[in-house]
């Protein structure tokens, strides 16, 4: 067991991905009673909804959980950029006897100016608190540092990942391409190197000193094993819990992760960089310039509850990555237990790298 995982708790090194939409306080409590570290996902919500999603997990665990946040740049509103990616939309919205949305919100609000958030988690102190799409204020890390509260961001190269060692987060979380959801990468626009996990986890291992959580792909024990190997001190595990009977995750999703079909990486449905089992939007032409994340995302969110109410799932965004025909339909313990037994059979074979 590495030192990360022991410091929690664990008895596997294992993190369950907090996937906003499809990870809920019963899945994380289940994850976290089991052995393994699980998350909630509070970046859709606000300060009192978080509050709640924490005490929810509190009610049914006391071992340590984490919780995640959105530190996204806000988007530039941009009237006509909007109407027109509405207007692009407006074909797919009629096929369900709906209109677009005449306007357009930021629907996520980010945790880099969330004053609320963080006196609410100051106050709660989980035992974990992740970020995503980059890093808040030093004064924000500095208050939840001096709660008491472990911190770990995602990088998607080396840059990102020399970044968070220099503001004083405790781990990286090292997202592969392969990985499902949204790309953690701090600037959405640039160029992105696209690192597989293997690459990247052993790249972080090599050339930073903080602990390395490796994200993308992983969906056995044996992979648990083989992150280990290269250095990671866990691996962390989203697609896996999305079949999970705990999981918020509807049957369309269940049905699409089921069909173990292909995944691609868009921005059609939120705005960023995502990777989703490819549907009918993931598969649309002809996108005129998107306005950006979480502002596309709201006419996405509307476009699939339109196309749902028709029974037509083909719109969510069922965010999976490249290991869906490795997924297994089962309670989350029964998973976490799997992967143990897995992971344990795994490592009386290779030597950890160091």
């Amino acid at each position: 067991m590495t030192e990360f995982a022991a410091q929690l708790g664990l008895s596997v090194p294992l993190i369950q991905a907090p996937m906003a939409g499809v990870s809920t306080p019963a899945l994380a409590a289940t994850v976290c009673e089991a052995g393994a570290l699980g998350s909630i996902a509070l970046g859709a919500g606000d300060a009192a909804a978080g509050r709640a999603m924490i005490e929810a997990v509190r009610a049914q665990t006391a071992r340590p959980f984490n919780v995640n946040l959105f530190v996204h740049d806000d988007p530039v509103p941009d009237a006509a950029r909007e109407a027109g990616w509405c207007d692009w939309l407006a074909a797919e919205f009629a096929r369900f006897n709906a209109p677009p949305p005449v306007e357009l919100r930021t629907i996520y609000r980010s945790f880099a100016n969330d004053a609320e958030m963080l006196a609410m988690l100051v106050e709660a102190r989980p035992a974990v608190v992740s970020f995503h799409f980059g890093l808040p204020p030093p004064a924000a890390i500095a208050a939840l540092k001096a709660a008491g509260v472990l911190s770990l961001a995602t990088a998607t190269n080396l840059t990102e990942a020399r970044a968070i060692e220099r503001a004083g987060i405790d781990a990286i979380v090292a997202q592969g391409i392969e990985a499902g959801g949204h790309r953690g990468t701090f600037d959405p626009v640039a160029i992105d190197e696209e690192l597989g996990t293997l690459a990247l986890t052993r790249l972080l291992v090599r050339t930073t000193d903080v602990p390395v959580v490796a994200a993308g792909g992983i969906m056995d024990g044996a992979g648990i094993a083989a992150a280990l190997t290269l250095g990671a001190a866990a691996a962390q595990l989203g697609t896996a819990f999305i079949a999970c009977e705990e999981s918020a995750a509807d049957e369309g999703y269940r049905s699409a992760l089921a069909a173990g079909g292909r995944t691609r990486m868009t921005s059609l449905i939120s705005g960023r960089p995502a990777r989703c089992l490819v549907n009918r939007f993931t598969e649309l032409s002809g996108a005129p310039a998107s306005p950006g994340y979480p502002i596309a995302y709201d006419a996405g969110k509307a476009l699939h509850a339109a196309a749902k109410a028709y029974g037509e799932h083909g719109y969510g965004a069922h965010w999976a990555g490249q290991g869906t025909r490795l997924a297994r339909a089962m309670s989350a313990g029964e998973l976490v237990t799997a992967l143990r037994q897995e992971y344990v059979a795994a490592t009386a074979r290779p030597e950890r790298c160091n």
